[in-house]
């Protein structure tokens, strides 16, 4: 990863987010849940069907690879900057669950026949790859899984693109859950995904960011469902980023960044009401 998380004076800036979890299909809704202004109910989400696929490509997408297009979709549907001129960092904790139980039954049974597109799908940078080819974004790509710590590592190496190379960047940050068995030793509660659009131009932005990393305690979401949304998901780890945001505070937000540390988010804010 781009090593700026450090470097607290560099700056980044947001320029639109999106969210999605049961219950929370978009970012307009989970805003209002954000601020207090209406309460937050569980709803299970709909099957996505990614636009910029190709039917055949649509049909065979994993509910992982819906959920990354999903908050892709959304960002780039909020956001003057073309797709094709981004650069995206894709971060999961768990990558493809469902194709790897999938795989690992086919390698357990006599015929030991494995699925040629499951495995084209096992890497995991699949969702990447496949945004890259579907948004025509021949920009820089990186794909990375940190367990628990998805969330921070997703947001630094997106402000590394973009205090390194210039260049506005999309992240998208995700974890679907697992199918049993897997389930029993990686338990996460719901689908969730976060994404966010951060350039180094200032003009127009949501919120401003900077990052460093150091010792200190997460900061948790006011709100016990979201709570346990935020520690039943290593992807909602960024909701208290997305609160702050949300409610129009300028304040320190820390998300956890490995066992003992935290990367600690100064957040500056536009005026509560942006509804990018």
């Amino acid at each position: 990863m781009h090593n700026s998380a450090n470097h607290h004076d560099a700056t980044s800036y947001v320029h639109a987010i999106s969210f999605v979890a049961p219950g929370l299909p978009d970012w307009q809704h989970t805003q209002a849940v954000l601020r207090g202004e209406s309460t937050y109910q569980a709803a299970e989400l709909a099957t996505y069907q990614p636009t910029l696929l190709p039917p055949n490509e649509r049909r065979r997408a994993s509910p992982t690879v819906r959920m990354a297009f999903r908050i892709a979709e959304q960002l780039t549907r909020n956001t003057t900057t073309s797709a094709a001129q981004l650069a995206c960092v894709f971060s999961s904790s768990d990558g493809d669950m469902a194709i790897a139980h999938r795989i690992c039954n086919a390698l357990a049974d006599a015929t030991r026949l494995v699925s040629p597109t499951d495995f084209h799908n096992s890497v995991h940078n699949a969702a990447a790859g496949y945004w890259s080819i579907a948004a025509n974004a021949k920009g820089p790509s990186t794909a990375i899984a940190v367990f628990d710590f998805s969330f921070a590592a997703g947001l630094v190496e997106a402000h590394g693109m973009v205090q390194v190379e210039q260049q506005p960047t999309l992240m998208v940050v995700y974890d679907v859950p697992a199918v049993a068995p897997l389930c029993v030793n990686r338990p996460l509660t719901m689908p969730v995904g976060i994404g966010m659009i951060i350039t180094p131009d200032p003009l127009n932005a949501i919120a401003s960011l900077q990052l460093q990393v150091d010792r200190a305690t997460a900061t948790p979401c006011n709100n016990i469902a979201l709570e346990a949304m935020r520690t039943g998901n290593p992807a909602a780890r960024g909701l208290p980023l997305l609160q702050a945001i949300a409610t129009g505070s300028s304040d320190e937000v820390n998300i956890p960044f490995d066992e003992e540390r935290c990367l600690k988010v100064t957040l500056r804010t536009a005026a509560k009401g942006s509804s990018q």
